[in-house]
């Protein structure tokens, strides 16, 4: 049995294996097939990946005799992969519905590592918590690098310069990594939330939370936001404004599967905040929190910087890869048995809940439900 890991297309810097995981698939009786490249932009070079145990072969080569082939994005998956193939990354199905029936006309067995049941037994696979908390990092970092002002308090003989004032929407993964980055950099951190039950965690972090009440239970949600009455988001949105405009960092983490991203900076706000202040969109990808954000572009609205960087991970290629790669391999143990060989075992939960595709036909049933 053939895993197959292929190149990314620029500007994607990750790879799906790294070599200290291809080992480990080696040892399983599984043959590794690397495109030639493949982790070059993550550091890892063609002799580390043979060294491994790996073959180093070409992109054709490593599509065609592939029983499992590996890729984080659906543009980098080749029309010329044999019928019957499994093919695994992070594809956004719910927004890619034409794309995975498409797939599905083509025999492939289609596991998408974004849709894996966030409970407890699938955290070692959850590949969108392991990417978020490296985004949740670097977006403070970008902020602060953006930024026209110092992060931490600065008492000089010159005069005291405040610390930034920071507002994180959102208090998941991304959100709390954030919270612990920009408190080590000595910010003022405020975080608002629509789940009461982060409290605890955010203000263990040094972060003060700011609540409205009202919020629809999200208990249930693995993790997401959930879409909340209209009085909620009126009360939600006239506490972020009161906040906004006096905050110097905004970091935007809220998405709902499956649904664009809710809009929680207006353009009223952003305008009524100072010039020289800056916002991270991290819900870029599935259309920002802010109505001005683009999916990676930078735009300046009267003297406020936006962000909109769905790609920040990528920017940690190394580490990225390693966390994905590990990921990757928990997963894949769940379908491939002692011998080597492809075990597919519907009844389990994170097998069936990660598949969308299967025998020619879609399987998953919210991808279903938007394309019946």
């Amino acid at each position: 049995m053939v895993i197959g890991v292929l190149k990314e297309q620029a500007p994607e810097t990750r790879v799906s294996l790294v070599p200290e995981v291809v080992a480990q698939f080696v040892k399983m009786n599984v043959t590794v097939y690397i495109e030639d490249g493949a982790g070059e932009r993550a550091f890892f070079s063609n002799s580390s990946y043979t060294d491994a145990g790996a073959s180093i072969k070409d992109a054709a080569s490593v599509a065609k005799e592939a029983d499992i082939l590996l890729s984080f994005h659906p543009q980098n998956v080749p029309a010329q992969i044999k019928s019957g193939a499994i093919v695994v990354g992070v594809f956004q199905p719910l927004f890619q519905s034409v794309m995975m029936k498409e797939w599905a006309s083509k025999g492939w067995t289609v596991f998408s590592m974004d849709m894996i049941p966030r409970t407890t037994r699938a955290q070692a696979m959850d590949v969108l918590s392991s990417q978020a908390n490296i985004a949740g990092y670097k977006a403070v970092l970008l902020a602060a690098f953006q930024y026209s002002r110092y992060f931490p308090m600065f008492m000089t003989a010159a005069g005291s310069i405040a610390p930034a004032k920071v507002l994180i929407l959102g208090a998941g993964v991304a959100g709390l990594q954030a919270i612990a980055t920009a408190r080590r950099l000595g910010a003022v951190v405020e975080v608002f939330d629509t789940r009461p039950a982060v409290k605890e965690e955010v203000m263990s972090l040094g972060a003060k939370f700011v609540e409205v009440e009202g919020a629809a239970d999200a208990s249930k949600a693995g993790g997401y936001a959930v879409e909340q009455s209209e009085e909620f988001q009126q009360k939600q949105k006239a506490k972020i404004h009161e906040h906004a405009k006096k905050s110097d960092i905004i970091i935007t983490t809220a998405q709902i599967p499956g649904r664009k991203a809710p809009i929680l900076i207006t353009k009223e706000m952003i305008e009524d905040m100072r010039a020289g202040s800056v916002i991270i969109d991290l819900a870029s990808v599935t259309g920002g929190n802010t109505d001005l954000t683009k999916d990676c572009e930078t735009i300046m609205h009267k003297g406020v910087t936006i962000i909109g960087n769905s790609a920040l991970p990528a920017t940690t290629s190394s580490d990225a890869s390693k966390l994905y790669s590990k990921n990757m391999l928990n997963f894949l143990k769940l379908i491939i048995n002692k011998e080597g060989s492809i075990n597919l075992n519907w009844e389990d939960d994170i097998v069936k809940g990660s598949c969308m595709a299967h025998d020619s036909k879609i399987v998953n049933d919210r991808l279903q439900a938007l394309i019946s």
